[in-house]
């Protein structure tokens, strides 16, 4: 039954009765031929639908079954529940996603990405860091910082003397700024334009992205290299031994480079000298890599090797010396066949968000948004005076805005007002506002904004998008019929403790045990504990927990491990059948891992035993869940008959 609640899930399950051939009733409820077919194909087995007529009989008896137990859930209005209605709107937001796009700029987007990634631009920067988070007050320093220095550049300084002096990307500045050649995708959005749009030789106006204040300096421009696959072999060079250990490191190249000239093998001079320990068991082989993703002294000699097999001379980078043997090279792909990749990436790529919020814009046009910005700063005023210590610092009250009620902003018609906005910042926050009060506060009223935007948006999906609109009711209708299967069957066969303890008398002959055994098998870490453990079992007093509290102390807390349990025969493979004699301990097994097995012996079994409840509950409760829904089956059968249309049953048939 689970899979056929799976499988009615996963279908479209929404028809208009009004112009669909009703194909049978079940009750006072209609199902069309077109819906039961556009079930049964999307369920078929490697979409190859049996159109025989006993194919189709077994799935309308099936499907029909499922569309009572819908019907009956929706008669309890299993919708209702608090945890339906939350996980129904969770869905309803995570699959709007895939609606609420503008489709005809994403795809300018993606092909903007693949045009960018047909070039490779080497630049230069310089950063002054500043939060994306900071108040206004703190972005005015760093601005002034990279405004002097942009000023200094235009009056003919030198852009790497700067960089060098003042630029806080640590990774870059000792370089005069140099990050070495760049494509699409592989920086946030903003510096890929800026590095794309600033010509060859000359700098970019000051822009900001998440980590600060940039300007960049395109250096050179050329088509793009591809991708290469190289193996390596690296020295690594001791930086605590100061030049011995740069002298030294460069011993071992020379030493490795005379082996090359000799035709010894590089996969066996990779075992031999290679200290990359992630590469040298796969003959020091690194992944694809393209340009911008290594160092740029290890890029620009990989790149520059022309064959297979060809070898490079050593290399330095901070990691240390690198040989570098060339596999294979490929150039960038047609955008066809990069276009799933590219759209994941684009997708989750910063400049996304630049699609979602041109996308927002165009929702609010269309509900009609209109704003009363004023009305927003009496709120401003009001939270900036929540004070910051106190008994009550940070915080506030919904209630306490009450009576401010006149509009922030209009949409559809419907006025969303002051008190509005701080009831949704009070569950938001519970009712603490943490910072500058006031810059917290149009934060939250620009996501409030955005939540009813979007939600409006949401629900008039259900409108517009018959698709949309059939994957709602599809989950809607799975998830309440999981609801009313746990309640009936699944959940129900657990919790009824009563009617479990009277199935399982009515039919506890068919729960035994095999021939087999009780008692414990202990496990003996090695011989020393084997040893202990043994003149412990022999006083017949102590039980297997005192054992275990007496030999797994603090400093050997795994010297026995005990199992007890029935067991048998035909499972229990460890010792033969003739070791196992009732009363007593088997001798001592070694296992493979050096460890010892014995097992101490309770009752022996010859002829097969009745099993508990607790003993058999899983096959019991399984079994009564089954007994349970067949009763359950049988009673809304009988509460909705169905009728059969014949005539367009038979037109099915092929």
């Amino acid at each position: 039954m689970r899979k056929l609640v799976l499988s009615c899930f996963a279908a479209g399950l929404f028809f208009n009765a009004g112009y669909a051939q009703t194909l049978f009733t079940f009750g006072n409820n209609s199902v069309s031929k077109e819906e039961f077919l556009r079930v049964y194909q999307k369920n078929s087995i490697n979409k190859k639908p049996d159109y025989s007529e006993a194919a189709l009989r077994e799935y309308l008896d099936l499907y029909s079954l499922f569309r009572m137990k819908v019907k009956e859930a929706e008669l309890q209005h299993l919708d209702t529940l608090g945890t339906i209605e939350a996980e129904l709107n969770n869905y309803r937001k995570q699959l709007a996603k895939n609606y609420l796009t503008d489709e005809q700029l994403s795809n300018k987007l993606l092909d903007e990405a693949y045009g960018r990634m047909k070039e490779e631009v080497r630049i230069a920067h310089i950063m002054i860091m500043s939060s994306i988070t900071a108040t206004s007050a703190d972005t005015v320093a760093p601005y002034h910082k990279i405004d002097s220095i942009a000023t200094a550049i235009k009056k003919g300084a030198d852009f790497a003397q700067l960089a060098r002096q003042y630029s806080e990307d640590r990774g870059s500045k000792d370089n005069g700024g140099d990050v070495g050649y760049i494509t699409a995708l592989q920086t946030v959005y903003p510096f890929e334009n800026a590095a794309y749009s600033t010509p060859v030789g000359k700098v970019s106006p000051i822009f900001r992205t998440q980590f600060g204040y940039h300007i960049v300096k395109v250096l050179d421009r050329r088509p793009a290299l591809g991708e290469v696959k190289v193996a390596q072999i690296l020295v690594t060079v001791s930086k605590a031994r100061g030049e011995e250990g740069l002298t030294a490191a460069r011993k071992r190249v020379d030493s490795i480079q005379a082996e090359i000239k000799k035709g010894v093998p590089f996969e066996q001079l990779v075992k031999k000298y290679s200290d990359d320990k992630f590469s040298v068991n796969d003959d020091g082989v690194l992944p694809w890599f393209g340009v911008g993703r290594l160092s740029p002294e290890f890029e620009k000699a990989a790149f520059s090797l022309k064959k297979p097999g060809d070898i490079s001379q050593p290399v330095q980078t901070d990691f240390g010396f690198h040989i570098i043997k060339l596999i294979e090279k490929k150039s960038l792909k047609p955008l066809d066949s990069l276009r799933v990749t590219l759209k994941r990436k684009v997708d989750n790529d910063s400049r996304s968000q630049t699609a979602r919020e041109m996308f927002f814009e165009k929702m609010k046009q269309k509900n009609g948004f209109k704003e009363y910005a004023g009305n927003l700063d009496p709120l401003l005023k009001k939270v900036a005076s929540i004070p910051d210590t106190g008994a009550r610092a940070n915080q506030f009250s919904a209630s306490e805005y009450r009576e401010m009620n006149k509009p922030l902003f209009a949409l559809d018609g419907v006025e969303y007002k002051q008190n509005d906005l701080m009831k949704y910042a009070e569950d938001l926050t519970r009712g603490r506002l943490m910072g500058p009060k006031s810059a917290v506060l149009k934060d939250i009223y620009a996501n409030y904004i955005k939540t009813i935007v979007t939600d409006k948006e949401e629900h008039r999906l259900v409108e517009e998008h018959e698709e949309f609109k059939n994957l709602m009711t599809e989950y809607r209708d799975g998830i309440m019929l999981f609801e009313l299967m746990d309640r009936n069957v699944w959940g129900k066969a657990s919790r009824d403790s009563a009617g479990l303890k009277t199935f399982y008398a009515s039919r506890k002959d068919k729960y035994t045990w095999e021939p087999g055994f009780t008692g414990s098998v202990y496990r003996f870490k090695n011989e020393d504990a084997l040893k202990e453990g043994k003149k412990l079992m022999a006083d017949k007093k102590l039980k297997d927990e005192d054992i275990l509290k007496k030999m797994n102390v603090d400093n050997n807390p795994d010297a026995v491990t005990i199992q007890r349990g029935h067991y048998e025969f035909s499972k229990f493979t460890q010792f033969p059948r003739t070791a196992i004699v009732a009363g007593k301990a088997t001798e001592p097994k070694k296992m493979d891992d050096g460890s010892y097995s014995v097992v101490r012996v309770d009752q022996v079994f010859d002829q097969p035993t009745p099993k508990s409840l607790e003993d058999a509950r899983g096959y019991v409760v399984a079994e009564y869940q089954d007994y349970l829904e067949k009763q359950w089956n049988d009673e809304i059968r009988k509460k909705y008959a169905v009728k059969l249309n014949e005539k367009e049953f038979k037109s099915l048939v092929k």
